[in-house]
């Protein structure tokens, strides 16, 4: 990977969701988010703690700390996970570089879900306490565990990503979350050519259903393996999501289940050396999707208190959100 200063780091679009300030590198593979100091304990533990290894393949990737002002050591490649910087006059805010989950998709169609029944931290003030209470009974938090905190998906005839805001997730009420759902992943009908419109009832968004079926069982099941590991973690994870990332182009996310759906790891790990190896062999496709926990800023590890069972609700929850789509489109 080539030098890449923060100078040259610019806001991340594919944000829906979280605290404005993130920022990607100049050619989008990672981003660079302000630590706090939570955020930080957490991922130094997920490196370290042998407790927390089963959560690993479920959250970014993390290279390390970065100042908001210095360069990349070009001599280091972000997959040897060293980061180096270089010194600069004035302390500065660090920030954590992690991998951009939104980067290998043409075009990423992203759902943030914010997780949990509680949304206040245990050091946060009686005042900030008392109207995470309120925010939480007066959204879908409360009963169900999770907001929809905003989400995009692909526009077939533009090209061009439809954002609905979080707004949406904090006006609407838990009898309104299938809804969301079905937004997220509609069924669209084969992109008209140039300066036409999609037919009447049919949404310009979306993928075909013989693609969107078999994505949405590979989602659930990565959602129901993420609930399991956390029923077996002693933490609390207030302001956590659950970041659901899939390919909106439809010949891309064709040939990303394909790959997946192969019966032999063995034949896959051959198709990767002969990529490696250049000898004009078809490359592998991008992902399909892709699920992962992201923010962390108030994650705490609680030895000898259990799960965090707001979280899992909250999971549950959408569980059945995606059994409930599943059902629709069959």
């Amino acid at each position: 990977m080539a030098a890449l200063s923060t100078s040259a780091a610019k806001p991340l679009t594919s944000q829906v969701g979280g605290h404005a300030g993130v920022l990607a590198t100049e050619d989008g593979s990672l981003i660079i988010k302000p630590a706090l100091p939570l955020e930080v304990q957490f991922y130094q533990a997920l490196q370290q703690s042998p407790s927390l290894e089963a959560l690993r393949p479920f959250i970014p990737k993390f290279y390390g700390m970065l100042k908001l002002e210095g360069q990349l050591d070009e001599e280091k490649s972000a997959e040897e996970g060293n980061i180096s910087v270089t010194p600069v006059d004035a302390p500065q805010k660090e920030s954590l570089v992690l991998e951009n989950i939104s980067h290998p998709f043409l075009k990423p169609n992203i759902l943030d879900i914010k997780l949990g029944t509680a949304l206040y931290d245990e050091d946060a003030p009686p005042a900030k306490v008392e109207r995470m209470i309120e925010t939480a009974k007066n959204t879908t938090s409360s009963e169900t565990g999770i907001r929809l905190t905003g989400f995009q998906v692909y526009n077939n005839t533009t090209s061009e990503p439809v954002i609905t805001p979080k707004s949406y997730g904090k006006s609407i009420k838990p009898a309104d979350l299938p809804n969301g759902i079905a937004r997220f992943f509609p069924v669209g009908a084969m992109p008209p050519k140039e300066g036409g419109e999609a037919p009447d009832g049919v949404s310009p968004s979306g993928l075909p259903l013989t693609t969107l079926l078999p994505l949405l069982r590979g989602i659930r099941e990565d959602i129901e393996e993420i609930r399991e590991v956390c029923a077996e973690l002693e933490m609390r994870m207030v302001g956590a999501s659950l970041l659901i990332v899939y390919e909106a182009d439809w010949e891309r996310a064709e040939a990303g289940l394909k790959y997946l759906e192969q019966d032999s790891d063995e034949e896959s790990e051959d198709e990767e050396e002969e990529d490696e190896e250049g000898d004009g062999q078809k490359k592998r496709p991008g992902p399909p999707y892709i699920v992962k926990l992201i923010d962390f800023a108030h994650t705490r590890l609680k030895p000898g208190q259990g799960a965090d069972e707001g979280v899992l609700l909250g999971m549950d929850t959408v569980l059945k959100l995606i059994d409930g789509r599943i059902a629709q489109l069959e």
